[in-house]
């Protein structure tokens, strides 16, 4: 690919440099290259063998990343693991709360914040 087409279709964005800073190294990295692949092609990429070498080290420099910590990026999908992490439901025992109707599983949004029964009506059930 030339220097053209990098320029045309692998630039960040300001509104994606935005999205990108909140990330950090391979994440960085990989996040902006999601972005632009996914714009260009209307997908996500299966792997780092769909990105090509020159267009990597191009959107590496953008977010000053280097090139080599997409070796470290994350390309399955999936999300970070839970175990050992002690739920917001559970109290100092590790036995689980009592719920009520009103309470969501990790206690957010605050009962307070959520729209009541007679306000959601059968919109609830979408």
């Amino acid at each position: 690919m030339d220097l053209d087409e990098l320029v045309e279709h692998w630039t960040l964005l300001d509104d994606e440099r935005e999205l990108a800073a909140g990330k950090r190294g391979p994440t960085r990295l990989g996040f902006a290259l999601l972005l632009k692949f996914c714009a260009g092609t209307g997908r996500f990429p299966r792997g780092r063998s769909e990105l090509a070498g020159d267009t990597v080290e191009f959107v590496a420099r953008q977010p000053g990343v280097p090139a080599s910590d997409l070796g470290f990026y994350e390309w399955s999908g999936t999300r970070p693991s839970t175990t050992g992490r002690r739920s917001a439901a559970t109290s100092g025992s590790g036995s689980a709360a009592p719920r009520t109707a009103a309470s969501s599983p990790n206690g957010w949004p605050p009962a307070s914040a959520r729209p009541s029964a007679a306000l959601t009506g059968s919109a609830g059930n979408c």
